[in-house]
């Protein structure tokens, strides 16, 4: 082979990131362009479609920006490892810049210390990527000096200190600045304060007329992190109800916010100009969702509802109209806090720790605990209307609560109750109460309490016990109510600030257990 021939063959190397699960990896993109009879684009590595696709981007964006493309050359890219796949249009931008590399002369030591991200639009503007948090912390991790990529993403991964976030806004700023050219000062986020500001909510539980029996199991609820399910006619408020109980949960740590995030970059779903979260997710998914938008899946798996909601609320609304089968796969998302997701090629594992929330009439029809209106429904129909809803999921949820309609005296009444910062005073004290309890142990709040930590955390006198025993023999109560009772009898103490679970806080409890009652229907 002639020097000559050699000579003609250019050969390029930059490096960009991609995310397998809630984890990234560093990929190599090349970039050989060699000469041949016949002009070629090549893409190589296991690309998807949106990849192969670039093709057309980088080289309108190329063209467009001012740049010379080697036509008539044949172009290969591989992006390197070649085992894994490769999806999204994040890669653009480093093809781009390998590329224009082997044509010009583009700082070495810069296209080898940094990772490159963005895709590109095909006037030469960089859109926003999917998944900027977890490549930082892995270019951090790595050791790189800083990342390039969009505008819209800078302020998502400046959360990560110790590494440089250089924001673009088009191809030809990139390669200015690759080249030595142009200075660009890097995103810079203060995450302390970011992670201490109060979410500003426009909703507050003083919105709610009446209904203060139901706002104190809400408050229960979120003080022990418990499950809940409210039981009602339609209009009784329990949808209102449910997405108030943001307000009144504690603050995110920073830790908390920290795995929101990533989860929420994964999915792309971070507004531009935002840094970390500083509000727990809110998601009410409708009740034709499948099994895999609930619980995550796809060729290449990905978060689904569960997963998205992680140190959130999952508001399942009607939930005897959700189908069985998708309900069922809740059940190890609700006992592990995490779900794992198998393919033939991967097996991959989401954090998936939530409150559930969930709303239903009492019957076909709603309106066999409305006063004002007449229920049709038989005994039957309403055990049946039930019964789509299994046992083993009804055992995780631990206070079931019912919803009355409201009288006109509470409708036109001014009085909404107390408001939601008052409410989660008492609730982050409960959970700091938890915290301390429980800081030896593996879990964080006593919902999570497990059948051997009962006895150590939940234990009640002789008087407590015979309210249970009449609870259970007298009042029908199955069971499986007898843990779930004590867990939220530890709840209520821990709110009231007592060391020991007294009768009172037994005897709430137990009236959080509407669905156990044998006469129920």
């Amino acid at each position: 082979m002639s020097s000559n021939f050699l000579l003609c063959i250019m050969f390029s190397k930059v490096y960009s990131g991609a995310v397998f699960g809630l984890n990234a990896y560093r990929i190599e993109v090349e970039v050989d362009i060699s000469p041949g009879n016949l002009a070629t684009y090549l893409t190589v590595g296991l690309p998807d479609a949106s990849v192969k696709e670039s093709e057309s981007r980088v080289k309108s964006a190329i063209i467009n920006s001012g740049f010379r493309f080697p036509f008539n050359k044949r172009v290969t890219v591989n992006l390197a490892p070649a085992d894994i796949k490769k999806e999204g249009s994040a890669f653009d931008l480093p093809i781009a810049a390998a590329i224009l590399n082997t044509l010009g002369h583009l700082n070495k030591d810069k296209l080898k210390n940094h990772l490159l991200l963005g895709e590109l639009a095909l006037d030469g503007r960089i859109k926003s990527v999917k998944g900027s948090l977890p490549i930082a912390i892995m270019a951090k991790a790595l050791g790189a000096k800083g990342i390039i990529l969009p505008l819209d993403n800078a302020s998502e991964a400046a959360v990560v200190s110790g590494i440089n976030i250089y924001p673009i806004e088009s191809l030809p700023q990139a390669i200015e600045f690759l080249s030595g050219n142009i200075q660009i000062e890097p995103a810079v986020i203060n995450t302390k304060q970011n992670s201490q500001q109060n979410p500003n909510y426009p909703i507050d539980f003083a919105d709610v007329k009446g209904q203060q029996h139901v706002k104190r199991a809400l408050e229960v609820a979120c003080a022990g992190g418990h499950n809940l399910i409210m039981i009602g006619p339609p209009g009784s408020g329990k949808s209102m109800l449910a997405k108030r109980l943001m307000t009144i949960l504690p603050k995110m740590s920073f830790e908390e916010s920290l795995e929101t995030t990533k989860i929420h970059s994964i999915m792309g779903l971070v507004k531009p100009g935002n840094g970390l979260a500083t509000a727990r997710p809110f998601r009410s998914p409708h009740h034709t969702i499948s099994d895999a938008g609930l619980i995550g899946g796809g060729h290449i798996p990905t978060p689904g509802e569960v997963s998205l909601t992680h140190n959130g609320i999952l508001f399942l609304d009607e939930l005897p109209e959700f189908k069985r089968h998708v309900l069922e796969v809740m059940r190890q998302p609700l006992e592990d806090g995490h779900v794992t997701i198998s393919r033939a090629i991967s097996s991959l594992t989401y954090p998936a720790s939530f409150m559930l929330v969930a709303a239903m009439n009492p019957c076909p029809c709603g309106y066999k605990t409305d006063p004002k209106r007449e229920c049709g429904c038989t005994s039957m129909q309403i055990k049946k209307y039930v019964s789509r809803i299994s046992g083993p999921l009804f055992d995780r949820i631990d206070i079931h609560v019912e919803v009355p309609t409201l009288k006109y005296q509470e409708l036109r009444s001014n009085y909404g109750g107390e408001k939601s910062e008052q409410i989660r005073k008492r609730v982050s004290k409960a959970r700091e109460i938890q915290q301390q309890r429980f800081s030896k142990e593996n879990i964080y709040c006593n919902a999570k309490i497990t059948t051997n930590q009962l006895k150590k955390y939940c234990k009640i006198d002789c008087q407590s016990e015979k309210i249970m025993e009449l609870a259970i023999n007298k009042l029908g109560l199955s069971a499986r109510a007898y843990d779930r009772i004590l867990k939220v009898s530890r709840t209520i103490a821990d709110l009231a600030g007592e060391e020991n679970i007294k009768q009172e806080h037994v005897s709430e409890s137990i009236q959080y257990r509407t669905l156990d009652r044998e006469n129920w229907y």
